[in-house]
């Protein structure tokens, strides 16, 4: 899964190398706060994976100390059975057994005592060895405990460190956007940057197609090589048990002529030999089609809680129409992946900053951008409802707020026509 992971972002960051490379203009204002709006991105999802480890750890602790409790009571309770064993052992005054031996007795009777006393001291190594292993498990506990907040010190560590962070690069960006004010407001109102921003996302998009296009044949090839060499195994398998059952009946007499029968044939009592079914070597696709996604339209739901300020389709000034939707929201709101997928793109694009693209399947990509950070990695697998971003205004947007495509084989289409009322 690393492997995989590290290999699509590879790919992903020549991808996006390879499209900066294309443009010629590299004074846009909006490209200064790329650094800044990235650097803020991965502090918040730094921060957001500390506290999920954070309280993991803090369960993990609550669950130790319980764990003491339990072992503490056990302890006390085999140190009482074991006290109170041997006070009746010592209250009974036992002989040992070279003294019960020499002693002349009744031999039944030196027998049964032996029986017992070897009945007693078993019992009594079974409640010492018990009490040990109580009293190793304790020692375990308090160690795992302190191990445990240890992490806890150095997650709080990492917090304040990223934290600090996050804080200096958001007066960081406040500044570049002062700086910057005027200048992003004049470009973000031409028609010729709108349209380039257009042309860099759809760029971007025909790429990530391509690319998982490829890894789909990779992994068709790489299964059917799989379901090849499992059905030559199979095979292999059924000729071996043929040539065995052959044999057998080449050796076997036959009862009326005393001859060796070497007829293929099968004994009433002889249960028959399993066959094994062919499988076509070419796997089926099971919900990686796009229809799981497609059989969800009119029931999606928007990605974030706001209002609706850019509808698909309506006019932007003089410039193209939008391609998607405009959701005012608050900054930090919390942006919802409409259905399950795989992350295929999370990183900061001209024109629209921190974006994070999920593939749904069959071409189906919903896209989620203007993002204050995102939480996702290329590679992750997301789930319906699962936070994958937060609301912001990073690329140079005027408005806290997202930016929500819906696209299939790279053309855009309506989101509203798949949401529900």
């Amino acid at each position: 899964m690393e492997a995989e992971r590290a290999e699509l972002q590879q790919k992903l960051k020549a991808l996006k190398t390879d499209i900066n490379k294309t443009e010629s203009a590299k004074d846009k204002a909006s490209d200064a706060l790329e650094d800044s709006e990235q650097a803020i991105s991965d502090a918040n999802r730094s921060l957001r994976e500390l506290q999920a480890e954070q309280n993991q750890t803090t369960d993990k602790l609550s669950q130790l100390k319980e764990q003491q409790a339990q072992l503490s009571l056990k302890v006390e309770k085999q140190k009482k059975q074991l006290s109170d064993f041997l006070r009746r052992q010592y209250m009974r005054g036992d002989s040992d057994r070279i003294k019960l031996l020499l002693s002349g007795d009744n031999p039944n009777r030196i027998n049964r005592e032996l029986q017992y006393m070897s009945y007693v001291s078993q019992t009594q190594a079974k409640m010492i060895a018990g009490l040990r292993s109580s009293l190793a498990a304790i020692e375990i506990n308090t160690q795992e405990a302190q191990d445990a907040k240890d992490d806890l010190d150095d997650i709080a560590r990492e917090e304040r460190e990223h934290k600090a962070l996050l804080e200096t690069e958001k007066k960081r960006r406040a500044t570049l956007l002062t700086q910057l004010a005027d200048k992003l407001h004049a470009q973000k109102k031409e028609a010729d940057n709108l349209q380039k921003n257009e042309q860099r996302l759809t760029s971007l998009v025909s790429r990530l197609n391509q690319i998982m296009e490829e890894q789909a044949k990779a992994d068709l090839a790489k299964a059917a090589q799989v379901e090849k060499q499992r059905q030559e195994k199979l095979a292999a398998e059924k000729a071996r048990q043929e040539k065995e059952k052959q044999n057998a009946q080449q050796t076997k007499p036959n009862g009326k002529s005393g001859k060796i029968n070497n007829r293929n044939t099968i004994d009433a009592d002889e249960p028959p030999a399993k066959v094994a079914m062919k499988v076509d070597a070419t796997p089926v696709a099971t919900g990686n089609d796009g229809s799981e996604f497609r059989s969800l339209k009119g029931s999606l739901r928007l990605p974030v809680k706001g209002e609706l300020i850019a509808k698909f389709g309506s006019k932007r000034g003089d410039g193209p129409s939008w391609k998607g939707l405009f959701i005012k929201a608050t900054e930090g709101a919390e942006i919802k992946a409409i259905a399950a997928g795989k992350v295929v793109f999370a990183e900061w694009l001209r024109g629209f900053g921190n974006m994070i693209i999920v593939d749904h399947g069959g071409q189906y990509l919903s896209l989620y951008s203007n993002n204050q950070a995102v939480f996702k990695r290329a590679g992750d697998s997301v789930r319906t409802g699962d936070v994958i971003a937060s609301a912001g205004n990073s690329g140079g947007n005027e408005e806290s707020g997202l930016y929500f495509e819906l696209r299939h084989q790279g053309r855009v289409f309506d989101p509203l026509s798949w949401v529900g009322k």
